[in-house]
């Protein structure tokens, strides 16, 4: 009996060498029939594990691949604000995937299409923009109010009057109506792959969702990180002349150079972004409207940075996942920093809470890049600002990002 056991090890080794020689060796993509640990055949039957067919996932749609690697966070800038709260350090980003451009109108309409047809009216009504924030009191912005949300000319406009919570809700919906999309597209439009998981024999098993070990999910769509954020406006991978790790220059802002205009071609003098140019001057003289808008602009308006990026600088400033402390910058790791919550730097260390000295506390986000109301030393990607995650105005706007999923890079 037991000749015959070291016999049949001898054999399945002989087997697994074999396959293994001829296949090379095991990845993710191509794991084998059997494993290499036990010898045991994947799915050979319903007891038996299970190893899904796995590929890599069509990109979301929107989203841009953004190369990781070792950068200098920080500002460049003069501080003009004395807040000392982005001071030079070099981080490791890992790599990611994040919208071409803002948030527009139309996609958001289409958040409240769907909301309005599949959600209570309560939640529909909470995802509403809050247009007021165009009203002002000594100015006539009435028209902004009633048409810049819903009238067709804006509707590849960035989205504003939201707020992080909304943002962050959106970036849920997203997520499951992306899959479900996928998941009609892989049956043929009548099935949802969120309804079936798979078996052994790759027929779908009605009532099961599949799991993140399937592969048949994309990732969730969320708002960036400050990091990533940061990483991706300053695209330092434009920079990268030579074949070496040296980074020779810096950027002030999401281009080469150290002036908002474009120095180049035919495109030469034009500014780079929409921001206000000065007291009182959104956008120039009539027959040279050099910024081309005195508010919001077309979310592909500018040239895009070296990551393909459209307004990482200037249209509408952008909200960011981290909660906002002023020494982030010392306090988070240099892989991946991310500040979640107030972990080493708790709110009660700010006096938020009697006399409100301090506008500090868990409920208040970092939002970054400048907008069209604001001067150009907002534009640097190494500028920080906050507010609270419920409150919204018309100079905020967001973008979406996603991890590299099964990916070391």
């Amino acid at each position: 009996m037991k000749l015959i056991k070291y016999l049949s090890v001898a054999v399945m080794g002989g087997f697994l060498m074999a396959s293994c020689s001829k296949g090379g060796q095991p990845t993710s993509t191509n794991p084998g029939d059997y494993s290499s640990s036990t010898g045991i055949e994947y799915g050979e039957d319903e007891e038996a594990f299970d190893v899904p067919d796995y590929a890599e996932f069509p990109q979301g749609p929107g989203l841009v691949f953004i190369e990781g690697g070792r950068t200098v966070l920080g500002s460049m800038e003069e501080d003009i604000a004395m807040t000392r709260d982005n001071v030079e350090r070099t981080v490791t980003v890992a790599s990611f995937y994040m919208d071409e451009t803002e948030v527009a109108n139309i996609h958001w309409l289409e958040y409240l299409h769907y909301l309005k047809k599949d959600s209570l009216p309560e939640v529909y009504q909470a995802a509403l923009p809050d247009t007021t924030v165009w009203s002002r009191q000594l100015s006539f912005n009435d028209p902004y109010v009633t048409y810049y949300l819903r009238y067709p000319g804006f509707r590849f406009f960035p989205v504003v009057g939201v707020s992080w919570l909304q943002a962050n809700d959106f970036c849920i919906w997203r997520t499951a109506k992306v899959n479900e999309n996928f998941a009609a597209q892989e049956t043929g439009g009548g099935g949802r792959r969120g309804l079936f998981g798979r078996r052994g024999n790759d027929e779908p098993v009605e009532g099961e969702a599949p799991g993140i070990e399937s592969g048949l999910v994309l990732p969730n769509y969320r708002l960036p990180t400050e990091a990533e954020w940061e990483y991706a406006a300053q695209a330092m991978i434009g920079t990268q002349y030579n074949e070496d790790e040296n980074q020779n220059n810096r950027r002030l802002y999401p281009w080469d150079g150290h002036q908002v205009r474009n120095p180049y071609g035919k495109e030469m003098g034009k500014f780079m972004a929409n921001f206000k140019r000065g007291r009182g001057d959104y956008a120039g003289i009539a027959g040279s409207l050099n910024d081309g808008a005195m508010i919001t602009d077309y979310i592909y308006s500018y040239p895009p940075n070296d990551f393909g990026l459209y307004n990482m600088a200037g249209n509408v400033n952008e909200w960011v996942q981290d909660i906002y402390r002023p020494l982030s910058y010392q306090d988070v790791e240099d892989l991946n920093p991310f500040r979640r919550d107030g972990y080493l730097d708790e709110s009660e260390n700010y006096d938020s809470s009697e006399g409100y000295h301090s506008l500090v506390n868990d409920e208040v986000r970092v939002f970054k890049g400048g907008s069209w109301k604001d001067v150009a030393y907002w534009l640097s990607p190494g500028t920080r600002r906050f507010m609270a995650q419920d409150s919204a105005t018309a100079t905020i706007g967001f973008r979406c990002a996603m991890i590299n999923a099964g990916s070391n890079k």
